[in-house]
Parts: C-alpha cells; structure tokens; sequence
C-alpha cells in the first residue's frame, strides 16, 4: 500500500489526498513518507508556498491594536489534544502524539516485542534448579517493646524492637515449576495471537519488506525458546534471516 502510496505522492497528491485514498491517518502518510524517504519528481506540484486567499484583516484595519499576538492566555486551540489537556498529564499527552506518528502495524509490533522480552526476561527469574530446591520467605512478624540497656554504662536505657513471633511461606519446586508453566502457557499463547494478527496485516499488504522479515525472524527465536525450554538450554538465542539470492 505504501509503495502506491508513494507514487501518488511523487505525482503531487496531498498528504490529506492520500490519506483519504487508502483510508489511513495523515500521520500514517506523513511516517510513510519519513520511513522510506520520499521525494517529489521534477515538475510536480507542490503542497507548499500555495495560497489561494490572502488571511488576516484587510489593509488600514485597527482591530489587533494594543494586541500583544497569539491566543489568549491559557486558550487551548492550538493543542493536538485539547480535549484531553485539561484531564490528562503533560506525559501522557507527549505519549499520545508520539504514538500517532506510529502506524497500527508499527503499534502492534511494540506489543509483540514488549511480550517478547518479558518472556524471555521470566526465564531466568523463574528458573527451577532442581527439584529439591525450597524458598523460604517471612511472610508476617511480631515485634513486642522491650527495654535494653544502654550501649555504654552511663547511658540511659532504650526501648527496642524484639520479634516474637514470625511466620514463613515455604515454596517447593514442584509448585514454583507448575506456576511458571501456567504463566508461560499464557504469555506465549498471547505473543502467538499477536504474530497471527501481524502476519494477517502483512498479507492484506499492510507491511514492507523490512517489516515482513523481523517477524520471520521473531518466530524463528520464539521457536528457538521453546526448544531451549524444553530442554533447559542456557546458550543465547541467533537467528539470521537471508534475503533471497544473498549468501549466508
């Protein structure tokens, strides 16, 4: 879609033309035209420096005497998110114009390897090194004021903290192994979703080259994975991806 794209805009088309043309946003358009550097023929028309009507007041006008410029002050018009710049924080408005350059593809691809790299992060944080291994946690103390002497004769006596109760919360293997599992299951049952969907996009035509070969090589890894699962394998993960015709 974007190569076509591509060429509307080389013939002169406008951002807003061909963003109604394909059914996307503007930004799409405009990260298009970023992501794969497009560039106008010789003798196309361009979007810039046309005018059509002359704005402002006309010639003599006194209206904007003893008017500093600008909106008025705290005067929201200007804002991408008016809408939301009264109830949201500046950071989660900067968040929000920095995702509309992204496309739905480029979007769904940050969760794939956000879900990605939690799984792979799990790894070693739920490792099980054997099956006689136990973890022992507190879980809750007691503590009664007791007073004590001072370090030194002449100090006066303090009251201190002495626990008098305290209970543990053991973890066995077999239990840590079977949670971690569940888990797994879960997480890659959604990374997997996502891949789906991501290939869907692809073959609707959504996608460039670029964007089609990271996911080959994202199911490549997630492969690798489960098979170093299975069998406990701490070597770290390479998968290369050759375009047709390149030697390896």
């Amino acid at each position: 879609m974007h190569r076509k794209a591509e060429a509307d805009y080389k013939r002169g088309m406008k951002y807003k033309e061909i963003a109604e043309k394909y059914d996307v946003s503007i930004n799409t358009v405009k990260s298009w035209k970023q992501r794969h550097g497009w560039t106008r023929e010789k003798g196309a028309p361009s979007t810039k420096g046309v005018h059509t009507k002359r704005s402002g007041a006309p010639p003599g006008n006194k209206n904007a005497i003893g008017n500093s410029g600008g909106a008025p002050r705290g005067n929201s018009n200007a804002k991408t998110h008016g809408l939301f710049a009264k109830y949201l924080p500046a950071e989660a408005r900067e968040i929000m114009e920095l995702i509309e350059t992204r496309s739905p593809l480029d979007m769904l691809w940050d969760q794939i390897t956000i879900q990605f790299a939690a799984i792979i992060r799990a790894q070693p944080i739920m490792h099980v090194t054997d099956k006689g291994e136990m973890i022992k946690e507190l879980k809750k103390e007691k503590f009664e004021l007791v007073q004590v002497p001072g370090e030194r004769k002449d100090d006066s006596p303090q009251m201190k903290q002495i626990p008098i109760e305290q209970e543990y919360e053991f973890q066995f293997a077999w239990d840590r192994q079977a949670t971690f599992l569940n888990a797994q299951s879960r997480a890659m049952a959604t990374l997997q979703n996502m891949i789906k969907q991501y290939e869907e996009m692809c073959r609707q035509g959504y996608a460039d080259e670029e964007q089609q070969l990271r996911i080959q090589k994202l199911k490549g890894e997630v492969v690798v994975l489960e098979q170093k699962v299975a069998k406990d394998d701490d070597k770290p993960i390479e998968i290369r991806i050759v375009r047709k015709g390149e030697r390896s």
